[in-house]
């Protein structure tokens, strides 16, 4: 289970999701993903994240997104 490279901790970057071990926040990862950067540039820059970490981040995200409730209004 990937997730487990995944820690929350209420005392550590406020809370936010990190790689465990670090104070790398998922969001960071996915910012830096998103803008076109790669596992190998990610390992450059972060030279403590491990391709696990990356990829744990990445199903981190899918998880979350999978388990948000979605509310839908009637239009006015």
């Amino acid at each position: 289970m990937r997730t487990r490279h995944i820690e929350v901790n209420p005392n550590i970057m406020l809370g936010k999701p990190i790689v465990r071990g670090t104070r790398i926040p998922v969001e960071l990862v996915l910012r830096k993903l998103g803008e076109g950067a790669t596992v190998d540039d990610l390992r450059d820059a972060y030279p403590r994240l491990k391709a696990d970490d990356i990829y744990a981040c990445i199903t981190y995200a899918a998880d979350t997104v999978a388990h948000e409730e979605t509310l839908t209004t009637e239009p006015a």
